[in-house]
């Protein structure tokens, strides 16, 4: 007997290679196979230690039978290679089933038969041949499909019929910078759902746009301007030295604030910090490639239009989206087609009373003097102005000596609040002693004492002496505060005081808090401390005459809190001080919301009215006797893109009226009857629709396209991009291709008219115009066959407003049948678990990506990273394990051709045929549910992991009979169409290079399948299952009782060696089990899938037979076990777990595999026995007390192992 040594390596996935090399040491790696009749002996096998999948270990060599295997050298042998410069098998595995079931815990040795060859090259490098062929195989593909125009849709002159078209689009990416994985990752699930419709035989259009409008390029642009200006071209940017720490200290300092305390901030030069960004604009643009020379061009905004659009076609273009580019265009007026369509969408709008010019709060950039959209914001997308009510509370005379400026104005202090009407109960107000403070003009006679933040909001509200500029007459601190006497409107108390606060947020309200100790947790913490601590007085010099004769006045019952819920909230609670910010939090969170649903007034003008009635009485009383102003802000911060911080102001502009009740009730409908394909997702567009109200959609900077009726005014960017996607049916015959519009075709721009667009979107009347009648047909044609679209993709954060204006304008403009059909939201995506951020270097242009791994690699990684609405995660090591897996794919595939003639023909016969091809089918049909639920996570599961998993098995099941050539044409012709969509380029090299099939299989049709027969796969999974339990039971049964010391090998003799297997089956419960699982059936409601309750079981248990022979201690030991393990069972695998036998004849399952189970274990000789026969049992041996301790059941066979000798011993032979 000679010994193997063996050299183990981590395996990235099947194939595999495994190979022993006669006196090879495990340094040395070598390619082939197993010599014929080659014994592998345990001594000679060390005991393996990588977690080898995510189900069991794979580890090296079994017994010292003789194993089934293939041919030496032959193709269809497991066969394949590791990259350890790829992917860890630890990670690989613990995602997906890459392992065939059958080798799960096996002992094999394993040997990478081409290690050398394919992680290092000749430098000693990593090699990325393998990568480098998927990019030569992406660039052949790419050429077959631009020449036959493969993606260019047309429509018919007949309407679709229901499932015939599939129109898809995706929101157009704004064209600042190239476009990066979160563009590709939202992108991804438009074209994998069009890629698949297209597979299935169906007339897909998938257009893709680019967005220019807005302020974000036009401010880049000045920037740039600015910079060449004032330091040269190319410019000389100063040093660090060149700024002193007090240049920058200001400027820091605000930068370290914008983010929470626990994120990363970058680490800018005292110069960046100075310009107010981490980088100048010439520094970003160098970044892109380009030189100096080029740089100074971008200036001119309409410079970059030119540049990123066309680079984002062609990286798109290499991504393989099957795209129809004679529709793309770019927006603005630069294109005058897309500027006559925006004119005309605008119009129409006006025309119906759905834009009007008012004045109204909206957030606010002073810098670009205009209002920053959602798109025009750095930070802060989705904020909304936040409304409030400035209390005056006037200070008394005599002011103190620091206020001597003031005298002879009326001077306030002034607190926003969203809570007017508990102003009765008011027992001082609140300062931040530390806090900066000033006394700002409002008018001739009127002075608000303010933070400054809030007097440039209410500056742009005009409430400034001077509009827009905020005149601050005195700097002030807290500490200057303190003690004021104030007169507050309504309140009870005459005359109350500035008392000192801890807590206050300087950047939310006026820095100024109103105190409500009756309804207000903190308030009433707050003060009891300054009642109670004399030391938290003296520090900051309150007298005892500002605070302890104030006591809490009720003003409002609330149920179950009374009329002192905050008093009351807090003693339940058992805070302690004004700092127990959780406790505090809570208590608002238990009493500020029933109070305004359920509370009652108990005091003033409104007695007896419920406090959601009184409050709006008592605010409009307010603001109209002059005791208070309405004020706004920002809900959170917002910055601009141009650096600055927003405010809101008061804008006289245009405003669509999203919102107006009729317009919502019909987008309400239109979103009923839409398939959003997640309830996160409907949830987010209902909110949205609850709160939605007029938007601003005029500029006065930036590009795009001006107002027709007032054209000082742009169209802002998120109104010019609500009703593009109509734009795409005709744009290839308005531009002729070109993306700008400017070549000419055979229509004219300013042959567009009203009457034109109303006639192609609206139905209306035939226009009179020089465009033929038929080109007008033809526009028309188009729009109806296409609309409405079936699917837009998208992110979720622009629910909250694009994809809801989109329904909007939708409902609008086109009838009923033309509304939107689908939306599909995903989340953000992360990269290798991390955010994605240029700052931290965790970032990927998508023309890096696909250079870094190809194509089909970055779209594998995508489609792995998930489908949620939860944030996903692209995973480089899974790109680089989709390289390993696709080239090794097409390498098994051309050694099975090369070897088709030897295969074995017929049709499939064998049980391993039988259960190969059942898993083709049910690969089939739930990867075409998985596509049609656009689960494309899920599709490349059941689509490619499964089913090379299945064939894997079925490899290493077929013995030596070999694999039928049939099943395997099939498998390949399969498995190249379901990751078709996912992987194209791979795709279509195998399926016309390698199967060489007519056609593309972009549209080669999805594939036919016979419906799945489950228990068929029920009985494969018990066989592959059973083979695992029975190589445990072989190695526990090696082990013996004790386990041997790590790392020490278990030496046995030739004639000790376990070569024989005997499986004992026991296919249907009896005895009491039998009565048990009759019980549970009887007592399990098919129609809510739930048990009733363990006491009714119990009590039935009692009532049986089982009953009067067993007493309540034996059924509690034994009966309810094993209930409850079978009730457990039910809600894994459902009421089949309560099934008295397997659908199944387990005997015959396993008495077909037994070469297989043979060779599997590496056994001689394995017997299928009943467990109910005694002769049967008998052969057990000395070890038949592991038949009657663990007793097999239906589903759970028993195996013992014996050597030859002891089996001669008990057979008689």
């Amino acid at each position: 007997m000679k010994s193997y040594s063996f050299l183990e390596l981590p395996v990235d996935n099947p194939p595999f290679s495994f190979s022993l090399i006669p006196g090879q040491t495990s340094s040395t790696p070598h390619c082939g196979a197993l010599p014929p009749r080659t014994r592998i002996t345990r001594s000679s096998v060390p005991t393996p230690s990588l977690e080898f999948s995510c189900r069991q270990k794979l580890v090296a060599a079994s017994s010292s039978a003789t194993c089934g295997r293939p041919r030496p050298g032959s193709a269809l042998a497991p066969a394949g290679n590791v990259d350890t410069g790829s992917r860890s098998i630890t990670r690989l595995l613990s995602c997906s089933p890459f392992v065939p079931k059958a080798l799960e815990g096996s002992l094999l040795p394993v040997v990478l038969h081409e290690f050398g060859k394919m992680t290092t090259n000749a430098e000693g490098g990593r090699s990325f041949a393998r990568r480098d062929q998927l990019l030569k195989i992406q660039s052949q593909i790419q050429k077959l499909w631009d020449e036959e125009k493969i993606f260019e849709a047309t429509s018919l002159s007949k309407p679709p019929k229901p499932g015939e078209k599939f129109f898809g689009n995706f929101p157009y990416p704004y064209m600042n910078g190239f476009l990066h994985l979160g563009h590709a990752f939202s992108l991804s699930k438009l074209e994998f759902a069009a890629a698949y419709h297209r597979l299935c035989g169906r007339n897909v259009l998938l257009p893709f746009a680019f967005h220019c409008t807005g302020m974000p390029i036009k401010a880049s642009a000045d920037k740039l301007a600015r910079e060449i200006e004032q330091y040269g071209n190319p410019p000389l940017f100063p040093s660090e030295e060149d700024f002193t720490e007090d240049d920058v200290e200001g400027n820091i300092h605000e930068e370290e604030n914008v983010g929470a305390p626990d994120k990363f901030k970058s680490k800018r030069s005292k110069a960046a910090a100075k310009t107010g960004g981490d980088k100048f604009q010439w520094e970003i643009m160098k970044s892109f490639g380009l030189s100096d020379r080029e740089i100074a061009g971008f200036k001119d905004p309409y410079k970059w239009l030119h540049f990123f659009p066309p680079l984002a076609k062609n990286d798109l273009k290499s991504f393989g989206l099957g795209c129809d580019w004679r529709r793309s265009f770019i927006t603005t007026d630069m294109n005058p087609f897309y500027d006559s369509f925006v004119k005309w969408q605008m119009k129409k709008l006006k025309g119906m009373g759905k834009i009007v010019k008012d004045v109204r709060y909206t957030i606010f950039s002073p810098l670009d003097g205009q209002p920053c959209a959602d798109h025009d914001r750095a930070s802060g997308e989705g904020v909304q102005p936040q409304d409030y009510v400035l209390i005056k509370m006037e200070v008394t005379l005599p002011f103190p000596s620091k206020f001597k400026v003031l005298e002879g104005r009326n001077v306030f202090l002034v607190a926003a609040t969203l809570r007017p009407e508990t102003m009765y109960g008011q027992t001082n107000c609140w300062v931040l002693p530390e806090g900066k403070y000033g006394a700002f003009e409002i008018n001739g006679t009127d002075i608000f004492i303010l933070t400054q933040r809030s007097a440039l909001n209410l500056a742009y509200q005009k409430l400034s002496r001077v509009p827009e500029k905020p005149t601050c007459l005195l700097e002030l601190s807290g500490l200057d505060l303190i003690g004021l006497q104030l007169k507050s409107p309504i309140a009870f108390n005459e005359v109350i005081y500035a008392l000192p606060m801890l807590t206050i947020l300087t950047d939310k309200g006026t820095g100024i808090v109103t105190s409500v100790p009756s309804d207000s947790p903190d308030d009433y913490m707050a003060l009891k401390d300054l009642k109670s601590k004399e030391g938290l007085r003296s520090k900051f010099g309150v007298k005892d005459e500002w605070v302890l004769p104030f006591d809490v006045i009720p003003i409002i019952n609330i149920p179950e809190f009374g009329d002192k819920a905050a008093e009351k909230v807090c003693h339940d609670l058992k805070i302690k001080s004004q700092n127990d910010k959780e406790k505090l939090a809570e208590a608002k969170r238990l009493t500020y919301l029933k109070g305004f649903t359920d509370g009652k007034m108990l005091v003033g003008e409104f007695k007896g009215k419920k406090v959601q009635e009184a409050k709006p009485l008592i605010k409009n009383k307010l603001l109209e006797t002059g005791k208070a102003v309405a004020y706004s802000e920002p809900e959170k911060k917002v910055m601009s893109r141009s650096g600055d911080e927003c405010v809101v102001a008061l804008t006289d502009q245009w405003y669509i009226l999203y919102g107006e009740e009729e317009w919502r009730k019909k987008a309400e409908d239109c979103l009923s009857n839409m398939n959003l394909y997640s309830d996160e997702t409907r949830h987010g567009f209902e909110h949205t629709l609850s709160w939605l109200n007029q938007w601003a959609c005029s500029r006065s900077f930036g590009l795009g396209t001006h107002l027709p009726w007032d054209e000082q005014f742009l169209v802002e960017s998120l109104s010019d991009s609500t009703f593009y996607m109509a734009y795409y049916t005709i744009a290839h015959l308005l531009q002729n291709g070109d993306m700008y519009g400017l070549v000419s075709s055979s229509i004219k721009p300013e042959q567009m008219s009203e009457e034109v667009w109303d006639y192609i979107f609206m139905d209306g009347p035939l226009p009179k115009s020089d465009i033929s009648p038929s080109l007008l047909n033809l526009m028309k044609q188009e729009f109806e066959y296409w609309y409405p679209f079936d699917l837009r993709v998208s992110g979720k954060d622009l629910i909250q407003n694009h994809l809801t204006f989109c329904i909007y304008n939708h409902t609008a403009l086109v009838p009923k049948q033309y509304w939107p059909r689908g939306y599909r939201c995903n989340g953000h995506i992360m990269l290798n678990s991390e955010k994605m951020s240029k700052s931290t270097g965790n970032f990927r242009t998508l023309r890096q990506a696909i250079e870094e791994f190809s194509s089909d690699a970055t779209r594998f990684s995508l489609a792995d990273a998930g489908d949620a609405m939860d944030d996903a995660n692209f995973v480089f090591e899974t790109a680089n394990a989709a390289i390993l897996r696709l080239t090794k794919e097409i390498t098994w595939i051309e050694e099975v051709l090369s070897a088709y003639s030897s295969l074995r023909a017929g049709s499939p016969s064998t049980y391993a045929d039988r259960s190969f091809e059942n898993e083709i089918n049910l690969a089939v049909k739930l990867t075409e549910q998985n596509y049609n639920d656009y689960m494309f996570r899920n599709a490349l599961k059941t689509g490619f992991y499964d089913l090379q998993a299945a064939r894997d098995e079925y490899r290493v099941s077929c013995g030596s009979g070999g694999m039928n050539r049939d099943l395997l044409w099939r498998f390949m012709d399969v498995q190249t169409r379901l990751i078709a969509p996912i992987c194209p380029h791979y795709a279509e090299f195998v399926w016309k290079f390698l199967l060489r099939k007519d056609g593309f299989v972009v549209n080669a049709g999805w594939p036919c399948a016979d419906s799945p027969d489950l228990t068929l796969q029920r009985a494969n999974k018990y066989l592959q299952d059973s083979i695992i339990l029975m190589r445990k039971l072989l190695q526990k049964q090696i082990s013996g009782p004790k386990k041997s010391k790590k790392g020490a090998s278990i030496s046995q003799s030739e004639e000790s060696m376990l070569t024989v297997g005997l499986i004992y089956v026991n296919e249907q419960y009896d005895g009491w089990k039998e009565e048990c699982l009759k019980i549970l059936q009887r007592k399990f409601d098919r129609e809510n899938g739930s048990f009733k309750s363990e006491k009714e079981i119990l009590e039935e248990l009692k009532e049986s037979p089982l009953g009067n022979d067993m007493n309540m201690k034996q059924i509690q030991k034994l009966c309810m076990s094993f209930l409850k393990f079978k009730m457990d069972d039910v809600l894994h695998v459902g009421i089949q777990a309560l099934d008295l036998k397997l659908p199944f004849d387990e005997i015959e399952v396993l008495k077909e595999n037994a070469d297989l189970i043979r060779r599997q274990l590496c056994l001689d000789h394995v017997e299928i026995l009943s467990a109910s026969d005694e002769v049967s049992r008998k052969k057990a041996g000395p070890h038949i007390t592991l038949l009657t301790q663990n007793p097999p059941s239906p589903g759970n066979p028993v195996s013992i192992f014996l050597s030859k000798l002891q089996f001669s011993q008990v057979s008689g032979t």
